[in-house]
């Protein structure tokens, strides 16, 4: 009893001890104060964006979005990871709890050596055991993985958002393309007429013959940049082929209705308050469970410095036969264990120093996230503001242009003009007609990096069908 006595003392410390562990912040880091000098969409009206592809003129855009979502890889990778975590956090909770397994025997040998006759040996028995969470290790690894199972539900609604900006993206691309495609057919067109006409003119000796050679080099100009523009819509619907999975064909098929027609969003706006936009972005709530999550590990980390209290138990029933004689038995046991993390070289120190370091990143990874969404919020308003600014400039300037060229047209037709005249009209045109389709792209494109700055729609509520709490 003598040497018993210090050595419960020491180990009643050692418990009293244990009551001191870490307790990292989980604290999100706040949105920088100077944030939102960008002015809001059409003063601000808040709207929700949960039905924001419906907000466009264009039914197919929605529609492809739909079957994406419905066919992705991308998405599929998500759910996998989703159900690995939602199995890690049910190994966690189980390995909280108490354990039962069972065993059998039946064994028949002899030993030559020692003259004894053959034995049969048989038995059936059960261990149990369970460890008492004294300092919250177990808890901490429940809640490690609880968090990360949130995670990654978030990240696949994180998916679903970024998905359907690229598919939208990909299409709003495809039609710009399309529309420049029209108009470079319709100058292919013109110029053909032009250089026809003025080769008869050289031939009659109305025209020099440079003149028919500026004609001919402008109509082949202009077919090879129809090609190349052509070109490029074919490699925009093969990727519309490989997001949304649909037979190239089919797909063909549903484009064609409205070729070369832009979509163009409907007037809404966003919520005025940065944290009512930062909260509907899926990876910044992924990365506060990170955080939690990296918090909980700490905590386990911690808790591995400190003792152990397993309570385990076994049962067991055989019997022993040899010679023809037979002896029954039954045996159990049970009681606590205590293990008591005297000496390690400062292992468990150091991994608990490690797993704090961790919660420092994640934390500092969460702030650097809030500062990028605000800024992406941001630079999406300026460009929604700036395009839609610019389009009615581009606009009077196409038209502007196009009219002055019908007129250095006409001129020409009746010999009061010059060839160089009316084609250096017709680059003219021809570029203020591209460029008023690269600003209705621009604005339309905005609206898609604002949808994805903005999460999406994505709310809490999304997140229900997929919530792993009683899982």
């Amino acid at each position: 009893m003598k040497i018993a006595r210090p050595f419960a003392a020491a180990a009643a410390a050692l418990v009293l001890a244990g009551c001191a562990t870490v307790a990292p912040d989980t604290t999100p880091p706040k949105p920088p104060a100077a944030v939102w000098q960008a002015a809001f969409a059409h003063a601000g009206d808040a709207k929700v964006l949960a039905d924001w592809w419906l907000r466009f003129d264009d039914p197919l855009l929605p529609a492809l979005i739909a079957d994406t979502q419905a066919s992705s890889p991308t998405l599929a990778q998500a759910l996998a990871r989703l159900a690995e975590a939602r199995a890690g956090l049910r190994s966690a909770r189980a390995q909280a709890g108490p354990a039962v397994t069972g065993n059998a025997l039946l064994q028949r040998a002899s030993n030559a050596g020692t003259g004894l006759v053959a034995t049969t040996q048989a038995s059936v028995g059960a261990d149990a055991s369970w460890e008492l969470d004294l300092f919250g290790g177990l808890g901490h690894r429940v809640d490690a993985a609880r968090a990360r199972t949130e995670g990654a539900a978030l990240g696949w609604h994180d998916a679903r958002v970024s998905l359907a900006a690229e598919v939208a993206q990909t299409y709003i691309d495809l039609r710009s393309c399309e529309a420049l495609v029209a108009v470079y057919e319709q100058e292919a067109a013109s110029q053909a007429t032009s250089a026809r006409l003025t080769g008869d003119k050289v031939r009659v000796g109305f025209e020099a013959p440079a003149n028919g050679a500026l004609a001919d080099a402008a109509a082949a100009q202009t077919r090879d940049r129809l090609r190349a523009q052509a070109a490029d819509c074919a490699q925009l619907i093969k990727a519309l082929v490989l997001l949304t999975g649909q037979p190239e064909p089919t797909l063909r098929d549903r484009l064609a209705a409205a070729r070369a027609q832009l979509p163009r969003p409907a007037e809404f706006g966003l919520p005025a308050l940065p944290a009512a936009v930062l909260a509907q972005r899926p990876d910044i709530a992924a990365a506060e469970r990170e955080l939690i999550a990296a918090a909980a590990d700490a905590g386990w980390a911690d808790a591995q410095r400190y003792p152990r209290i397993t309570i385990g138990g076994s049962i067991a029933l055989g019997f022993l036969r040899i010679g023809g004689q037979t002896e029954d038995a039954v045996s159990w046991g049970f009681g606590p264990q205590l293990v008591l993390p005297l000496f390690d070289g400062g292992a468990r120190n150091a991994q608990r120093d490690a797993a704090l370091a961790r919660v420092d990143g994640a934390r500092a990874t969460l702030d650097l996230k809030l500062r990028q969404a605000v800024c992406e919020v941001e630079t999406a308003l300026v460009r929604v503001d700036a395009a839609t600014r610019r389009e009615a400039d581009a606009t009077a300037a196409a038209q502007g242009f196009r009219a002055y060229f019908d007129a250095a047209e006409s001129r020409w037709k009746i010999g009061a003009g010059s060839l160089i005249e009316m084609e250096d009209a017709r680059r003219v045109a021809l570029a203020a007609q591209a460029g008023l389709i690269g600003v209705q792209r621009e604005r339309v494109a905005a609206w898609v990096a604002l949808y994805r700055a903005a999460g999406g729609g994505w709310s809490v509520a999304d997140a229900l069908p997929l919530n792993t709490q009683n899982r």
